[in-house]
């Protein structure tokens, strides 16, 4: 009898088991589910660990790969206690996290009504590097352009990078199966430093969390979300391609990495990214996050390989990837060969923050209750009610419209200004003010400039890195012709020069080579 029960004790945990991997009934968005507390908050503290997994995973080979891809023979490192080492080592890696973190400290010291000026200021005075958009951004702020304009492509190069993609984690996992929820949040707080395509990579990103609470059906989450964002979008049609291919060649990733390459990897408004392999712009990293879900198959392992081997920011894609299947699974069911990496990390806080993963497992869970809430659901002795939504496309948005890259060229400095020529509707000029002697004090050089002898703006060069101005100068849209740029540097130091000045000429139609008529 002994030997009967436990044959139907296994064979009971054996089924449990089967059926706690098989998706259950499909939500129909619009209607209200009920979810335990314990679920919930196992979901949001899979997705907080997933991206944390994922950035670490990535991080030593974070754009080493540009147009290429790693080969399968060549091992990805990981180990026990992993995250903990590269947190004390390398904490600058986790810009993911502590960009997220900053808007979430946001929403618990003023609440879900916490205005824009807020997030802006937060991120623009904090003490940590930033790149591309966010840097474009924050020294916008600090010079007196504020969001939504600050992350508008006539004031910002970077407007379609990958920055907000990768840092717009915690508006999903605040807004279970809200999709919409998530797109109001971003609206708000995205377009500090994206537009279009580029604000276009945190509003998707966003909607794949919220529907990772609903669905663990990666095919169908990734449908599903895509639906918030407008079909003539070039993001939409690019993720759409990807869907496709995924269903065309279902068992070569590489496969699909190649149709992107061909269609969609070229960068054309990266001041860093034109002409060369390096490719930053949000839509060509979401498709590959996108493809290491799809081809993962909800193998955690697998998902975060793919993601990182598919090269480009191959630490920022499979922290993505990672955040969300991590929602998909909930913690208690991400693999322990990859929790172990976790051990003895979890407690401490990420630079530049006074919160640590074990603080915002809660932090966000307290978040998502209170949106919860907010958008007609409600909590009682255990249970979640969700109401969730159906996907609702956010506005249309263009970056760039009517500018493609057809030159770019050094420039030389005489004196204390530079100038060129050219011909085209727009340009960026690019160059950094340096310090020639690193005992010599922070400094910020001043500048005028002139575009066909009337000026333009005075700029302010700070040496100071947190608070640099990532390109000197750019005008885009001018009348199509012939036009002439001259910098005036207003206060000459010889301890400072500007380093690499060069600039880059758009025309209103692409270049044609003599080879191609």
């Amino acid at each position: 009898m002994k030997k009967n029960s436990a044959l139907l004790l296994v064979l009971y945990l054996s089924i449990a088991h089967i059926q706690a991997q098989v998706p259950g009934k499909p939500v129909k968005l619009g209607e209200k589910i009920t979810i335990s507390e314990k679920v919930l908050k196992d979901k949001i503290r899979g997705g907080w660990a997933g991206q944390t997994i994922g950035v670490t995973f990535g991080g030593p080979y974070e754009f080493r790969y540009n147009g290429t891809f790693i080969q399968d023979y060549q091992p990805l490192f990981w180990e026990k206690g992993y995250v903990r080492k590269t947190m004390l080592e390398t904490p600058g890696l986790y810009d993911d996290l502590y960009m997220d973190l900053t808007f979430v400290e946001v929403f618990e010291r003023l609440g879900l009504d916490a205005p824009v000026d807020s997030f802006a200021h937060a991120f623009a005075y904090a003490g940590y590097k930033l790149w591309h958009a966010n840097q474009a951004a924050r020294y916008n702020i600090l010079n007196g352009i504020k969001a939504p304009e600050s992350g508008h492509w006539q004031n910002n190069p970077h407007a379609d990078d990958i920055d907000y993609q990768i840092e717009a984690d915690y508006a999903g996992l605040m807004s279970p199966g809200m999709p919409n929820a998530a797109s109001a949040i971003s609206n708000k707080i995205g377009h500090i430093m994206n537009y279009g395509d580029g604000w276009y990579g945190g509003v998707y990103m966003g909607a794949l969390y919220t529907l990772a609470f609903l669905n663990k059906n990666v095919n169908a989450i990734v449908e599903q979300a895509l639906q918030v964002i407008p079909a003539k979008s070039s993001y939409y049609q690019c993720i759409a391609d990807v869907i496709r291919w995924h269903k065309e060649y279902p068992d070569s990733w590489q496969q699909t990495w190649f149709e992107l390459q061909r269609k969609w990897s070229s960068d054309l408004s990266c001041p860093d990214g034109i002409f060369l392999p390096f490719d930053i712009d949000a839509t060509i990293n979401s498709a590959y996050v996108v493809m290491a879900l799809l081809y993962g198959n909800s193998d955690f392992g697998k998902t975060l390989e793919i993601a990182t081997r598919a090269g480009q920011d191959a630490d920022c894609n499979p922290s993505s990837a990672g955040g969300i299947l991590g929602v998909v699974l909930g913690y208690d069911r991400i693999p322990d060969y990859w929790k172990k990496g976790l051990e003895g990390a979890e407690d401490i806080d990420f630079k530049y923050t006074t919160i640590s993963l074990n603080k915002v497992y809660e932090i966000g869970y307290k978040h998502a209750l209170e949106n919860i809430k907010r958008n007609g659901g409600q909590y009682a002795d255990g249970t979640v009610t969700i109401l969730t939504q159906k996907p609702v496309p956010v506005k249309y948005e263009k970056s760039f419209p009517g500018l493609y890259p057809v030159l770019a060229k050094g420039v030389i400095i005489k004196g204390n200004e530079l100038s060129f020529d050219f011909e085209g509707n727009g340009f960026v000029l690019r160059g950094e003010v340096k310090k020639k002697n690193n005992q010599s004090p922070e400094y910020i050089v001043h500048a005028d400039v002139f575009i066909d002898g009337k000026k333009t703006e005075t700029v302010h060069l700070p040496t100071d890195f947190t608070s640099r101005k990532q390109e000197i100068a750019w005008k885009y849209l001018l009348p199509p012709g012939r036009h002439h740029v001259r910098v005036q540097v207003l206060n000459p130091d010889d301890r400072y020069e500007i380093q690499k000045p060069g600039y880059i000429v758009f025309a209103g139609k692409p270049a044609v080579t003599a080879d191609t008529k």
